[in-house]
C-alpha cells in the first residue's frame, strides 16, 4: 500500500522520509517522469542558467562560481548534492542556505502536481528546488548534475553554459565501464549553439565528437583557456580576456586552479549577459568554500577531510598530501560504499598512509570496516614499494576509527579521513564541526 503524504505543516524530515518511500529504486536514470511532472509546475525563469557536470571537481567548481558572482552583486541560486550534513545544505539562495518551511512548501507543491508518477528522492527533490529558485527572483542559477548528465533530473534545465569538469571512471553501473561512454553521457548537457566547457585535460573523444554533433560552442582547456602561476599569483588566460595578478583560491588542493579556471571560462563564455569585475573573481576566489574538499581542521593533530571516493580523487588526494609539510606518521580513516572501485583508491593512497582506521558505513551499500580492513591489506600485500610496517584495522563506525586515529596519534601527526561523503560526514559530526 503506498505511504499516505505527510499532512500540512509536517516538518522537513518527514518529508524526506516520505520521499524514500515513492520509488522502488534510490537511482532510476530518464527524464520522461520528471519532465512529465515538471510541466505542471511553473520552473520558468529569466535568470542565466549554468549547469556543471563531471566525475571530479562540481562541486568545487559550483562554490567558486557562486562566491564570485555573488561578490558580484548577482542573486544566485545553488543547488549541489549530496550534502554533508543536512538536507538543506542542497539548496542556497543569495549564500545562505534555504530554511525548512520554504522547502516544506515547494516539497508540497511538487506532491500536488507528482499525480501518481512516481519519482526518486533526487528528482522529487530537484523538481522542488528549482521551482524555489524559479520563485526568488534570481538573476543566476548554478546547479551541479546528480550523476551522469544525460538522464539525470537536473538536464532537464536548457543550460544557457554547461561545465564538465572532469571524466574518469565512476559510478559504472550506470554510465558505463570506459572514459569514452562516460563522457558521452556527461557531454549531453552541452546544448546547440552555446558555450560547452570542458576543463579535463585529455577529454573522450566522444565527448568531443558530441559537442561537434549538436554545434555546441566547445571550450577546451589549453587551447581556449588556460593557467599559469607561481609561488604567490597566478593568471587565468581565455579566448579574449586576462585576469592577472590573482591571488590563489581559499579552496585547497592540485587542482583547484583547474577548477578556477573553468567557472572563468564560463564568465568569460557569458560577458554579454554578466558583467565580472576583476576585484569580484579575485574575492570571489578568496571567500569560496566547500566542506570536505582537501578541508583542514583547526588543532593538532593535523586532520585533513576530503571525500574522495573514485581512482581519480585518489590520486589527487594522494599528491595533495605530498605537498603538505612533514608529519611523522599519517593516519587514515577510511570508509568505502560497495560499488566504489575500493582496490584502486587503495592503491593511490598507499605509500602515503602508515596507520589504516577501516570504518563501516550505515546503509545496503556501505562496507563493514573489518571487510574494507581485509581488502586493504590484500592490496597491500601486492606492493613491493610498501617497506615499512603498516598497520589495518577495521572498526564499526566513523565515529570509533576516528576515535581510535586520534588516541594512537602524536600532535605532530596527520589524521586523512577520505572515501566517502558519509566517512567526512561521521567526522564532521563527532567533531561538531559545522559542514
Amino acid at each position: 500500500m503506498p505511504t499516505p503524504h505527510p499532512p500540512t505543516g509536517a516538518s522537513l524530515d518527514r518529508w524526506l522520509g516520505y520521499l524514500e518511500t515513492l520509488h522502488p529504486s534510490a537511482i532510476d536514470l530518464g527524464l520522461d517522469r520528471v519532465r512529465q511532472v515538471a510541466a505542471r509546475l511553473d520552473l520558468d525563469t529569466p535568470a542565466v542558467r549554468i549547469v556543471v557536470g563531471g566525475t571530479n571537481g562540481k562541486g568545487s567548481t559550483c562554490a567558486m562560481l557562486e562566491s564570485i558572482l555573488l561578490a558580484a552583486g548577482y542573486r544566485v541560486g545553488l543547488y549541489t548534492s549530496p550534502h554533508m550534513m543536512v538536507f538543506n545544505e542542497r539548496a542556497r539562495v543569495n549564500g545562505e542556505i534555504v530554511d525548512d518551511a520554504r522547502l516544506v512548501s515547494q516539497f508540497e507543491a511538487v506532491e500536488a502536481a507528482r499525480q501518481g508518477v512516481t519519482l526518486t528522492y533526487f528528482e522529487f527533490s530537484t523538481l522542488a528546488i528549482l521551482r524555489l529558485f524559479a520563485q526568488s527572483g534570481l538573476d543566476v542559477l548554478v546547479l551541479e548534475i546528480g550523476l551522469g548528465g544525460r538522464l539525470d533530473a537536473v538536464n532537464i534545465v536548457d543550460a544557457d553554459c554547461a561545465i564538465v569538469t572532469s571524466v574518469d571512471i565512476d559510478h559504472t553501473d550506470w554510465l558505463g565501464t570506459t572514459r569514452e561512454q562516460i563522457g558521452l553521457e556527461k557531454a549531453h548537457i552541452f546544448r546547440p549553439g552555446r558555450p560547452a566547457i570542458c576543463s579535463d585535460p585529455s577529454p573522450p573523444q566522444s565527448l568531443l565528437d558530441y559537442a561537434a554533433t549538436i554545434g555546441a560552442d566547445l571550450w577546451l582547456f589549453g587551447r581556449d583557456f588556460n593557467y599559469s602561476g607561481d609561488r604567490q599569483q597566478w593568471a587565468f588566460a581565455g579566448r579574449s580576456q586576462r585576469r592577472h595578478a590573482m591571488s590563489y583560491p581559499a579552496l585547497r588542493g592540485a587542482n583547484q586552479l583547474l577548477n578556477a579556471s573553468a567557472a572563468l571560462a564560463a564568465l568569460e563564455s557569458l560577458r554579454d549577459r554578466l558583467t565580472v569585475p576583476q576585484q569580484a573573481v579575485r574575492l570571489g576566489l578568496l571567500q569560496a568554500s566547500l566542506p570536505g574538499r582537501f578541508q583542514i581542521l583547526p588543532g593538532q593533530p593535523t586532520v585533513v577531510l576530503d571525500v574522495a571516493h573514485n581512482p581519480q580523487a585518489g590520486a589527487v588526494l594522494e599528491k595533495n598530501l605530498g605537498n603538505m609539510g612533514f608529519h611523522p606518521y599519517t593516519h587514515a580513516v577510511f570508509g568505502m560504499l560497495a560499488d566504489k572501485d575500493i582496490e584502486s583508491v587503495v592503491g593511490h593512497l598507499a605509500p602515503r598512509v602508515d596507520h589504516w582506521y577501516c570504518a563501516s558505513l550505515p546503509g545496503p551499500r556501505g562496507v563493514a570496516g573489518e571487510e574494507l580492513a581485509a581488502r586493504v591489506r590484500a592490496v597491500l600485500s601486492r606492493r613491493a614499494d610498501i617497506t615499512e610496517p603498516v598497520t589495518v584495522m577495521g572498526y564499526a563506525s566513523v565515529e570509533a576509527a576516528y576515535r581510535a586515529a586520534r588516541e594512537r596519534s602524536t600532535p605532530d601527526d596527520k589524521i586523512v579521513v577520505f572515501g566517502s561523503f558519509l566517512t567526512v560526514a561521521g567526522v564532521l559530526g563527532a567533531t561538531g564541526h559545522p559542514a
